[in-house]
């Protein structure tokens, strides 16, 4: 019996491969948020609680 090559599949699980892998790298490649004033943020919070 002889082997048979499934190339259409397995160039399709390659480039799924290579996809998730891009994918992942730009959400990686993204900065992270930074400088956030958090005592403002409360304060704004707070400033809402208290109006109801």
């Amino acid at each position: 019996m002889g082997v048979t090559d499934l190339k259409r599949k397995g160039q399709k699980n390659k480039t799924r491969a290579n996809n998730r892998t891009a994918q992942i790298k730009d959400l990686l490649r993204k900065p992270d948020i930074k400088n956030v004033d958090v005592e403002a943020i409360k304060a704004e919070f707070a400033a809402k609680n208290t109006k109801k």
